[in-house]
């Protein structure tokens, strides 16, 4: 009997034309985003499982599946998976690094500018007919050459925004959980290793690309905020939780910074009300790795773990080597 697996979300028809070649496949192309109970029905009788960052994968859906293998996520991150569960029940957990790095470090660099030179605030305003003559003071935004720019969490996207620098002739400060080698930092623009404070303090431009954690939560809170420029802007493409949206949404408001780019908030897509009704803030809905290459890289490379989990193999993006795969599952 051939291997039985959910494709959780919609996803291109040919990936899972392959994935049909070898598998029993139950897909959703109708994009219904489940709920834990009906999750929970659908991987009961599933030997791997092939999701996205909306679904959730706890303790005790893992549970609820006992031929459960492989959880294959298509995102990078995978606060979404309950990793050690996985590891204690058998089951492998998979991502999709690095195919989205360059993608999603060109988004950073859109949301940077457009917030630095109020694009989307200056289109809204010309679209709704107010531009009637040029004014020397009109829409004044802050400059990007030659600025210093921030970069929290210095792996391999935030070396990617930092090469991007360059170009812009700034200069590059970085604080992450370990120092990059010499190497690394002259690769990435010559980037100078700091303190968060010290980061928040200089840099005219902070940009967030570290992983969500219960340690990285709320990483820029208030008293984060209140050491930034009163003029810097903040970009958030990493995780939502890793700002605190209520404390930035007031540090907007009062212009304690000067703007903010985001394609990631906390508990989205029910993002917070409050976002709509400020100009300075750049908004887009996680859309970091949209483009057509690079999800269908993301798409490919999930399904290549899986297979690979379900053939007997390593998978290449094993988050949990330490998993016993022999571990004995009841089926």
């Amino acid at each position: 009997m051939r291997p039985k697996i959910l494709i959780a979300r919609a996803v291109f028809p040919d990936v899972i034309a392959r994935l049909a070649e070898r598998f029993d496949v139950e897909s959703n192309q109708d994009d219904h985003i489940h709920s834990a109970a009906e999750l929970a029905e659908k991987i009961r009788d599933k030997d791997a499982v092939y999701i996205t960052g909306s679904e959730r994968m706890s303790a005790e859906l893992i549970a609820a599946a006992p031929r459960l293998k492989a959880i294959c996520n298509m995102a990078v991150g995978y606060n979404n998976i309950d990793v050690d569960a996985a590891t204690a029940a058998g089951v492998m957990v998979t991502n999709t690094p690095d195919v989205l790095n360059q993608t999603t470090a060109d988004m950073a660099w859109a949301l940077l500018m457009a917030a630095a030179r109020r694009i989307t605030e200056s289109e809204h305003w010309l679209r709704a007919g107010h531009w009637k003559k040029w004014r020397y003071d009109g829409m004044l935004g802050a400059d990007v050459h030659g600025a210093t720019l921030g970069i929290i969490g210095m792996g391999r996207i935030g070396q990617a925004i930092a090469r991007r620098s360059i170009g812009f002739d700034m200069q590059v400060l970085y604080h992450n959980r370990s120092r990059l080698t010499p190497e690394q930092e002259a690769h990435a623009n010559d980037a100078r290793y700091v303190s968060k404070e010290d980061l928040l303090r200089q840099a005219d431009h902070v940009v967030l690309v570290l992983p969500y954690s219960p340690q990285s939560h709320h990483t820029i809170g208030a008293p984060e905020l209140a050491l930034m420029k009163p003029t810097a802007t903040l970009v958030n493409i990493a995780r939502g939780g890793i700002v605190d949206d209520v404390a930035l949404i007031a540090a907007l408001r009062a212009h304690r910074i000067g703007a903010a780019g985001l394609d990631v908030f906390e508990n989205e897509p029910a993002f917070h009300p409050d976002f709509l009704g400020l100009s300075n803030v750049v908004l887009t809905p996680h859309i970091g790795s949209a483009t057509e290459p690079t999800r269908r890289a993301m798409a490919e490379c999930a399904a290549a773990n899986l297979v690979a989990a379900l053939s007997g193999e390593i998978p290449p993006n094993l988050l949990n080597p330490g998993v016993d795969r022999n571990l004995k599952r009841s089926t």
